[in-house]
């Protein structure tokens, strides 16, 4: 089921693309952006809710040496282009809030003590949105010194980014109840297999193809990182997609028979695991890759091909599955020798009979 908009929101159907817009009976549509969760989103419709039939507020226009005029160069720059698709989104999505916020600011006139209380205090409730906010605003940094020259220091140094939540795997319970919902032949389940199975991300997940699946093995490139992973089919994962009705060249697709957006596909997973009776709001379509790494670590695969599976680009990322791992099997093996050492304290022979005479 399609989750549910605000008042005056239609989602529009393109050239199969669903897009979200804002409108007020036959009047003009006003583009909303993707993602219903996102702040952005909840700035545009706030912006035509109190407009009508107005366009949500543009960018401000780029001051010489302004932050706003830093982003723009940035995002023409080679190091942007060289980003993958699912990166540079997320780049560009924070980026432009920077520059909503605190475009028309000076570079020159930033200070550590500045970017604590005017760019990161108002985000102290959000901290995924203050981490992403410092890390975005220290490569623009960087940018503006060593490649436009503009500064010749660092002014966040010494800012600490913090601590996020991480997406943390799914419980074995959350999969025993997604399982037993969504049966095979559901492109629920279907969904759920790909990336459990296959280590998927959602960016990855919702434009797979029946000719990936029809390959011997599973390959796909990495759309966060641009790195090629190949792994095997499992049974699993064979059976729910033999099972799966084709109605388009993509595996996974809306009820109108069209490829999901990413964010599209994020939603619609998000209300089958609702559906599912899983409540916790921890357990994120992500997770499911967070569980494809555990589940290799606990199998026993090493580092390094957790890392060719999951298409990581360093092995430390891959490290930390397999740290895990081995302190779950070593608090394990701590318990057993611990019950083994209670019964060897144990005596074998009974007291009563120590220091008697044995009888003839």
């Amino acid at each position: 089921m399609p989750r549910k908009l605000p008042p005056n929101v239609e989602r529009n159907h393109v050239k199969g693309h669903t897009y979200l817009s804002f409108r007020i009976g036959k009047g003009p549509r006003i583009r909303l952006p993707d993602d219903p969760s996102s702040q952005e989103f909840r700035d545009a419709y706030a912006s035509a809710m109190a407009g009508g039939a107005k366009e949500p507020p543009k960018l401000p226009e780029d001051k010489p040496r302004s932050i706003g005029a830093l982003i723009t160069s940035y995002l023409g720059s080679d190091a942007f282009r060289s980003l993958g698709d699912g990166s540079k989104a997320g780049y560009r999505s924070r980026m432009d809030q920077i520059k909503r916020d605190h475009g028309h600011r000076a570079v020159a006139g930033l200070t550590k003590e500045r970017i604590e209380d005017v760019v990161l205090k108002p985000l102290h409730n959000l901290p995924g949105a203050k981490i992403d906010t410092i890390k975005k605003l220290r490569i623009l940094i960087n940018h503006a010194k060593d490649d436009l020259k503009w500064v010749d220091r660092d002014p966040s140094e010494g800012i600490r980014r913090g601590k996020s939540k991480e997406i943390r795997a799914w419980t074995d319970a959350e999969m025993e109840a997604y399982e037993k919902r969504w049966k095979v032949g559901t492109k629920q389940r279907a969904a759920y297999e790909l990336m459990l199975n296959v280590g998927t991300a959602r960016a990855d997940t919702h434009l797979t193809t029946w000719v990936q699946a029809d390959a011997e093995d599973f390959e796909y490139t990495r759309r966060k990182t641009g790195v090629p992973v190949a792994v095997e089919k499992a049974i699993s994962l064979k059976m729910a997609l033999d099972a799966l009705k084709r109605v388009h060249f993509c595996i996974i697709t809306t009820q109108y028979g069209k490829p999901f957006t990413v964010d599209g596909f994020s939603g619609w997973m998000r209300d089958a695991i609702k559906a599912a009776g899983i409540v916790d709001l921890k357990c994120q379509p992500h997770g499911l890759r967070k569980t494809f790494g555990r589940l290799l670590a606990d199998a026993g695969a090493t580092a390094h091909e957790i890392m060719a599976a999951m298409g990581h680009l360093t092995l430390a990322e891959a490290e930390r599955y397999t740290r895990e791992a081995d302190r779950r099997r070593g608090g394990r093996r701590a318990i057993v020798k611990l019950e083994d050492h209670k019964a060897n304290r144990t005596p074998q022979t009974s007291s009563k009979s120590l220091g008697k005479s044995a009888k003839s």
